[in-house]
Formats: C-alpha cells, sequence, structure tokens
C-alpha cells in the first residue's frame, strides 16, 4: 500500500465554481466552449483523494472533456435546486448522473442543506408529530437522526422511509426533465459497515426505483463497488497524514479507472 501524504485539496487544482453557481465542484476550471459530457453527483464522483477521477480517465478514452460538476457530500438537493449548474449540464452532449441516497433530500418531514446535503438542518412539523419524544436539535447529520428513529420505532420509521423514496423519485424525475432526458445514470453500489437500512449506498434506493427512470433516459450503468479499505485499493491516493480513516470509505484508484472504462463503453455509443 502506497499514498502520499499531502493536502487532499492539491490533487486537482482544488475547487472552482461555474455559471454563478455557488457550488465547490472538482478543479481545475474547464472550457466549456467546445462539446463535453458533464458529470454530476457527490463524493464519488468528485474523486475524493484521488488523482484521477473516473471522469478523466472516461475523457481519456472518448477524446471529448469531461466536465465533473461534482461536490465533495453533494446529493441530489445539490443539483435540483441549483439552477446554474442545471444550466451547465443542459448544454453538455450528455450527463452522467450518479445516483444518490434518498436520505440527503429536503421532504415533509425534514430540510436538509442546500449544498452540504448530509447535513441535517431542521425537523418539520410532520416529524415533531410522528415522533413527539424526539430532542432534534442533537442532530447535524440525516444518517444518524434516520438510525435513531428507525431504533425507535420501525413501524413508524417506515413511514418517514416511504416518504423520503416517493420525495427522490419526484426529484429525480424533475432533474431528468431539466436535462431534457440527456442523462447516462450511474448507479454505483457498496457496503458500508452501519445499521440496518443504512449499512448500503446509496442510501434507501431500491433497485425498483431507478428501474422506473429508464424509460426516462438515455441510458444507465450499475456497477457494485468496494470501497479503498476494504480491497487495499490506496496506491496513488493523495491525502493528508490524518485523512487515512476517511479514505478507507473512498472509492480507489483502481475502482476509478474501472468506472471510467465501464462509462466510456456507453457514452461511446450515445454521444
Amino acid at each position: 500500500m502506497s499514498y502520499e501524504l499531502k493536502s487532499a485539496g492539491v490533487l486537482s487544482g482544488g475547487t472552482c465554481c461555474y455559471a454563478g453557481s455557488r457550488l465547490p465542484v472538482r478543479g481545475p476550471k474547464r472550457d466549456l466552449d467546445s462539446p463535453y459530457i458533464a458529470f454530476l453527483g457527490g463524493t464519488e464522483v468528485f474523486g475524493r483523494f484521488v488523482k484521477t477521477p473516473f471522469s478523466d480517465v472516461s475523457e481519456a478514452l472518448l477524446k471529448m472533456p469531461c466536465v465533473n460538476l461534482a461536490a465533495v457530500n453533494a446529493g441530489l438537493d445539490t443539483f435540483a435546486s441549483d439552477k446554474a449548474l442545471l444550466g451547465v449540464a443542459r448544454e453538455a452532449r450528455l450527463s452522467v448522473m450518479q445516483v444518490l441516497g434518498a436520505q440527503n433530500v429536503s421532504n415533509r418531514y425534514y430540510r436538509v442543506h442546500p449544498r452540504r446535503n448530509d447535513r441535517f438542518l431542521q425537523a418539520q412539523p410532520a416529524l415533531k408529530t410522528l415522533f413527539p419524544e424526539v430532542d432534534y436539535t442533537e442532530f447535524h447529520f440525516n444518517k444518524h437522526l434516520l438510525t435513531t428513529l428507525q431504533e425507535l420505532s420501525a413501524e413508524r420509521f417506515a413511514e418517514v422511509r416511504d416518504h423520503l423514496q416517493e420525495t427522490w423519485l419526484e426529484t429525480m424525475a424533475q432533474v431528468i426533465t431539466a436535462l431534457e432526458g440527456r442523462v447516462v445514470l450511474l448507479w454505483v453500489s457498496y457496503d458500508l459497515k452501519g445499521n440496518g437500512a443504512f449499512n448500503h449506498e446509496p442510501v434507501l434506493v431500491e433497485h425498483s426505483m431507478v428501474e422506473a427512470l429508464r424509460d426516462r433516459v438515455a441510458g444507465m450503468v450499475e456497477m457494485a463497488v468496494a470501497p479503498a479499505g476494504l480491497v487495499d485499493d490506496f496506491d496513488g491516493m493523495i491525502m493528508g497524514e490524518l485523512d487515512f480513516p476517511a479514505a478507507q470509505h473512498m472509492l480507489g484508484p483502481k475502482e476509478h479507472a474501472r468506472i471510467g472504462c465501464t462509462l466510456a463503453e456507453t457514452l461511446q455509443g450515445l454521444i
């Protein structure tokens, strides 16, 4: 195992913003005047700690610019609410859209941070009514909240889960419509240490939910992947000395190369 002990921000020229969007996506900033493919997603698409994310791998194979519009900890709400960034993606030949978790979407039970969607902001009256015994000031992250609710009452939690999944499906459909259907869904799934419904990424996303979107998009790529810590995929990672625990849960360079090659095969027939 080998990795470079550097600041993780150095690996790609830091972050940048496009078209007036406030979302810091992976840098360096790219020229959008030539035809390009847009990549939207969270930490996996951003390629945290990885010098060559899979968007770069696909670009090298396709000989077409692949613009990485992903952000660390971004969720579906991040893109659904960012009209500027959706505009950049709409101008692309195609957009690769990661299938992101259903827990990080604002809904009638709680609100999430507008850019870092993994952050819990506020419980809505409907959730306070459903779980009146909970002190919501104790929560900062959605997973912690939902894990607690599930432990308190599986029956009441099922109401929240069902609503989150319905909201996710509606929001995904809105984003796909905004991108005029020129979307390839990228469904990368992997297991994590966790509790119940929260030990698998993307969280609370079931096969039937993704299949319901198939007719709305140009293509779909489904891949089972493994975090770096499970398959010792650290060679070439760039991180600070304190980043190793987090890096174990990220996708490593070999997995990024595999995803990039698989995506390029699908995209080649669509551009």
